[in-house]
């Protein structure tokens, strides 16, 4: 019915009872009154019926509507005559103007702006209440129009201000009659102004800024004085109680340092101040921030460059509990209790409105930065956004969003009472059945048992996004690590766990808590370790060999710089302990990642990590979100490390847990690495062009070669890279103001692309380099024109040569250059060849390398007789020698793996069973491989090997041991080694 209805006069329902018949008389009295002054009311009286009941309802529940509606009774007559909407817009747009000049063209003094916002907010709040009691209105609409009028009247206020000093010769406006325009005047609403989600009583939450140099002051070196009495004044206008009442408190106490810092702080030094002192519960603060006054295109530029503050590149995971403790701290203050109904706080109290924001509002800072669509400001929004996220499931936006809306609607009621600003619920039953009566509750029990089930839903969805997993209880056993000597029970305990040797177990243990690391040194970190304790033990006892991991985890321990991120990381997020586990377990060299950049873990944290699978479309739009706050080169570099880094990890942890394949695997990391070569090259082509300008008609190309060509890179793959270009012939120098001739100007953008992607810096390198496959090798020039380029591969290239442009695949650079540079290494590759001779130069090449680089062990897939080199070499062979080539796509033509290439190629040359055999020995290799390169590098020795690694490799390749394992390789690369001796030996005449 509600949704039909539109004002007052046409309520069809009563959904509120009179609190009692005493003060159902005194409301009955006040509407007799009324009538006696205006005609409407006294009809609606005479009629009866349901509005007649629903207004002495109403007056009875809340003495302030009674008070209010006794002192101005025209507003009732208003509000039965016309909808509620038109109704509430016609005050806010009276508030917004009441600063204008007169239609004479003088200027309304300040105390006639104050009473016509007093006015404005007593007609809003009034006609908000009744229109919230008769269901016209949600808690939604009528948080909105509560802050639509904070908005206009702090609005107003600062135009009256800004028009009152430009008058004074105090400042000049560059329009009087939009005074804030362009004022460099910045005023922003915090919390729930800036949500748009005020709450009936609410006072308001700002912070001001002002830009000195916006030009309309004679003198910046006053802006801070002046607009600190500007500010002052403001607060005077907003809250100070007069006749006619006051219209919002107002606290400005949320500005940087607000025990010693004026009222309004200049831009300059917030930016400086949150950039190098800001806290993290400013950073929570900020997540809701909105310009709502003053000069707003300012203020929405301002919380721009505070985007990096707040959404950080990489989370420190110490924010977490740090906004837990902002949490402990208010309960500390407030007092929190357990959950009841009378006298519970429904905003501070357990399972009330603030769980809610923390639940939300921790969970934005975690990814905020990676996922934009999760920096929403509105509550609800922001919990649709995690939904949608999959950082929480649909059904408990669903509940929380239920959940908030239902205590907002608590609230108000506790604030339409009396107009105070409270939010705890009576302590004596007949003040809280006022509440329930309001709520629309027939007696205090059915609205206690609901606020109750509310209040446990909210807590439980709070207590389990901070809660650790469940702790090991005294009757589990002891964990005691203190004092020299191991505790004979703590022994027991960690043999029963997992642990084969306790006593020196328990002797590495105490190490940590000794604070002998630098990561457990601190006071606070060895706090949060103790905390863990018990998970971390109990994840470790259930590894294969739990004794290994926690050695290994010591070693990490050991290697990192400080440990308070990981530690509130693994015990705010238990469910990486177990991935944790898997990494000490099985891979040493991620293990080794983690210690040095422990950032990689940020992107662990997102639910749906092992469900995405890391395709070129998942990578790019990351990538592009990760590097749109990037300022200036340094830093686009510094966060293009950070990206291949963490990625790389991730893609490595999906490998490690069997989300993806091994060659599922090599395409991520080729895809990630074809993504980073390309803003490199932008970057840097941009950097080259502020210096020396462009070059008339200068092209580039990047071709890939080799395992990046190929889709086959793995964790540690170095990448094969040739730059080309080219040019108007008639140019002879760039266009800049620091001209080059074209060798150099090329040379230089080749020379800076190689240092973005392999110059260490302080967030590590993004990968070797290696152009030794461009013509000439290393004597050659580093850049290569294409008319040299097709020159070279047509008269001068060696047979090996023309098997490495097998695998040649353009990256990135200028599409005509591209499509140019496909054309002449299709032309090269489709060349009619000797079989014989070709063949021969093969099976050298082979040989010479088996002679030069013979394997380490049959674990050295990639040389062994029958390895990865030998079915690389019969792909190539096979696309050298193909007939069918010419006929192939360009589409075709950039399917370069080395699989699709013995399926494309190599049918007319091996039989189909060899062919079958080659690429099992293919996948084989290429999952043994990835995960041998991911976990310790390029050597594996059995006897050494991690046992987490072992048992990865044999359910890799679906054996049950790791002899089964070696007992296939041997097949398998016997096979393969007589399928290339047999296609690469010379035929006999006439075959």
């Amino acid at each position: 019915m509600a949704e039909q209805v539109h004002s007052l006069g046409e309520l069809r329902d009563n959904p509120l009872r009179a609190f009692n018949q005493t003060e159902a008389r005194a409301a009955n009295a006040v509407l007799k009154e009324i009538a006696g002054q205006e005609p409407v009311v006294a009809e609606m009286l005479k009629d009866g019926g349901v509005l007649k009941e629903f207004l002495a309802a109403a007056l009875s529940l809340s003495p302030y509507l009674r008070e209010s509606l006794s002192i101005r009774p025209a507003m009732l007559a208003r509000y039965l005559s016309a909808p509620v909407e038109q109704l509430l817009a016609q005050c806010v747009e009276a508030a917004r103007q009441s600063w204008e000049p007169r239609s004479d063209g003088s200027m309304p003094t300040e105390a006639e702006v104050m009473t016509a916002l007093r006015n404005a907010k007593r007609e809003v709040s009034v006609l908000l209440a009744l229109a919230d009691l008769a269901r016209l209105h949600d808690a939604r609409q009528t948080t909105r129009w509560l802050t639509r009028l904070a908005d206009v009247a702090v609005a107003a206020s600062i135009d009256h201000l800004l028009v009152t000093a430009h008058h004074a010769g105090k400042l000049t406006l560059n329009d009087p009659a939009r005074p804030s325009e362009g004022s460099g005047l910045i005023v922003l609403g915090m919390g729930k102004h800036g949500a748009e989600e005020l709450n009936y009583s609410s006072d308001i939450d700002l912070v001001v800024f002002y830009d000195p140099e916006s030009g309309i002051l004679p003198d910046p070196l006053e802006a801070s004085e002046l607009y600190g009495r500007m500010m002052r004044r403001m607060i005077r206008m907003l809250q100070e109680r007069t006749g006619d009442g006051y219209v919002f408190r107002t606290d400005l106490r949320l500005r940087p340092d607000p025990g010693s810092t004026p009222l309004a702080v200049s831009v300059e030094a917030a930016l400086v101040y949150y950039e190098g002192r800001g806290q993290n519960w400013e950073r929570a603060a900020y997540i809701k921030a909105r310009p709502i006054a003053g000069d707003l295109q300012a203020g929405t530029d301002f919380l721009r460059q505070l985007v990096p503050f707040v959404f950080r590149k990489y989370l420190d995971y110490a924010a977490i509990a740090d906004i837990h403790s902002i949490k402990r701290q208010i309960h500390a203050h407030k007092g929190h209790g357990a959950i009841a109904v009378k006298g519970h706080d429904v905003k501070l109290g357990r399972g009330g409105i603030r769980e809610i924001e923390f639940f939300v509002q921790t969970q934005q800072l975690i990814a905020g930065g990676r996922m934009p669509p999760l920096r929403a400001r509105r509550t609800e929004d922001a919990l649709s956004a995690l939904a949608d996220a999959q950082w929480i499931r649909p059904e408990i936006a669903m509940e929380l969003t239920e959940a908030y809306w239902f205590l907002r609607d608590v609230e108000h009621r506790i604030q339409m009472v009396r107009d105070e600003q409270s939010h705890r619920l009576p302590e004596g039953e007949a003040e809280l059945k006022r509440i329930a009566f309001m709520m629309g509750f027939a007696d205090t029990k059915a609205f206690g048992d609901r606020l109750e089930e509310i209040l446990r839903t909210v807590e439980k969805r709070y207590a389990r996004l901070f809660e650790q997993e469940t702790k090991l209880s005294a009757a589990d056993g002891n964990l005691v690590f203190t004092g020299q000597n191991d505790d004979p029970e703590t022994l027991k305990t960690l043999e029963r766990m997992g642990f084969e040797r306790p006593a020196d177990m328990s002797r590495v243990i105490r190490t940590w808590h000794y604070g002998r690391y630098r990561a457990t040194q601190s006071v606070e970190a060895r706090e949060r370790l103790t905390e863990l304790m018990p998970e971390l033990l109990m994840a470790f006892g259930k590894s294969k060999r739990a004794d290994e991991a926690l050695l290994r985890f010591d070693g990490f321990l050991k290697a990192l710089p400080a440990g308070i991120q990981l530690f509130s990381l693994l015990g705010n997020n238990p469910n990486l302990l177990s991935l944790v586990v898997t990494v000490m377990s099985a891979a040493p060299r991620l293990a080794d990642i983690i210690a040095a950049r422990p950032h990689v873990f940020d992107g662990m944290l997102d639910p749906g990590l092992m469900a995405q699978m890391p395709t070129r479309d998942y990578l790019q739009e990351r990538l592009t979100t990760f590097l749109g706050g990037a300022r200036h080169y340094e830093d686009l570099l510094d966060r293009l490390r950070i990206f291949a880094s963490e990625q790389r990890f991730l893609i490595g942890i999906r490998l490690l847990t069997g989300s993806i394949s091994g060659i599922q695997a090599g395409h991520a990391f080729t895809d990630l690495a074809d993504l980073i070569i390309a803003k490199a090259l932008e970057g840097v082509r941009s950097e080259i062009r502020q210096a020396h300008g462009d070059f008339p008609g200068g092209r580039i190309a990047v071709i890939g070669m080799g395992k990046l060509a190929s889709f086959e890179l793995t964790a540690g793959s170095d990448v094969d890279i040739i730059l080309l270009y080219d040019y108007d012939d008639g140019a002879l120098e760039s266009d800049g103001d620091k001209p080059l001739d074209s060798l150099r100007y090329f040379t230089r953008i080749t020379q800076r692309l190689i240092a973005a992607l392999s110059a260490p810096t302080a967030e590590g390198i993004v990968f070797e380099v290696d152009l030794r496959l461009r013509p000439s090798g290393n004597k050659g020039p580093v850049a290569t024109r294409i008319n040299s380029f097709r020159k070279y591969q047509e008269e001068e290239a060696w047979t090996w040569e023309h098997m490495a442009l097998t695998r040649a695949r353009l990256i990135c650079g200028d599409d005509s250059l591209m499509r140019e540079a496909d054309d002449v290494i299709a032309s090269i590759l489709n060349r009619p060849r000797e079989r014989d001779r070709i063949a021969a130069d093969v099976a050298e090449m082979r040989a010479l390398i088996e002679q030069e680089k013979p394997p380490r062990d049959q674990w050295d897939l990639k040389l062994i007789p029958g390895g990865l080199i030998d079915i690389e070499f019969l792909a190539q062979f096979a696309r050298l020698m193909n007939g069918r080539a010419s006929s192939l796509t360009a589409e075709e033509r950039q399917l370069t793996g080395t699989g699709r290439s013995l399926m494309l190629y190599a049918q007319d040359m091996i039989s189909r069973d060899d062919l079958d055999l080659c690429l099992q020995a293919l996948a084989v290799y290429t999952e043994l491989s990835q995960i041998i390169r991911l976990c310790v590098g390029s050597e594996f020795d059995p006897k050494d090997a991690p046992a987490g690694l072992i048992e990865r490799l044999s359910t890799a390749v679906d054996a049950p041991n790791l002899k089964l394992v070696e007992a296939d390789l041997k097949r398998l690369s016997k096979g393969v080694r007589s399928v290339f001796q047999s296609t690469t030996r010379r035929r006999p005449p006439g075959s």
